[in-house]
């Protein structure tokens, strides 16, 4: 048990040490503004985009070569001193509505996220149609005394049966079949 808090006291003093400097390694400092404002508006428009490669993170967060391309353009409009918006819109229309991390509402965004909260609202209606209808219906009738004779009748003989009569129509038995193979009866 010793062994086992060993490996766990080492793993966790691996961890503590290493950690912080992963932290620190994402932030170059060459990529930095010397204004710390400007530097900040910078980061808060890098956080509303998306990653293209990574998908589901933002340009400050990502670690890809094209996260730090695309955060090295950021800079370079701000400090041009273009506000937010003609930034967002120039990297919209350099590559697309995608590069938004949270997409502005349209039609489109509407009927990404409503399609499939429509499509459970859709099938829960259709199934609970389906019970009310079924549970309305009488149940059916009882069977007449002939009816159950035969049934009776049927499932007694049902484990005997080993084929129909369609099949082999003068065929008993193993012992009756042509051994030839020419379907005649011995």
């Amino acid at each position: 048990m010793n062994w086992l808090r060993l490996a766990c006291a080492t793993a966790l003093g691996f961890y503590l040490a290493v950690a912080p400097g992963l932290s620190f390694a994402v932030d170059d400092p060459s990529e930095m503004l010397p204004d710390p404002k400007a530097e900040a508006r910078a980061e808060a428009i890098g956080a509303q985009l998306r990653c293209l490669v990574c998908q589901n993170e933002s340009i400050e967060d990502s670690s890809a070569g094209l996260a730090r391309d695309l955060r090295r353009v950021v800079r370079e409009h701000v400090a041009k001193g273009e506000n937010s918006q003609q930034i967002m819109d120039w990297m919209v229309s350099r590559y697309g509505n995608f590069i938004r991390l949270r997409p502005a509402f349209s039609f489109g965004t509407v009927l990404l996220w409503g399609m499939p909260v429509l499509a459970v609202l859709l099938g829960t209606g259709a199934a609970v149609l389906f019970y009310r209808r079924r549970a309305s219906q009488p149940p059916p009738a009882p069977l007449t005394p002939e009816e159950e004779a035969r049934l009776a009748s049927l499932t007694a003989r049902a484990p005997q049966d080993k084929g129909s009569a369609d099949e082999h129509p003068a065929d008993t038995g193993p012992a009756d079949r042509d051994p030839t193979g020419k379907g005649e009866n011995v």
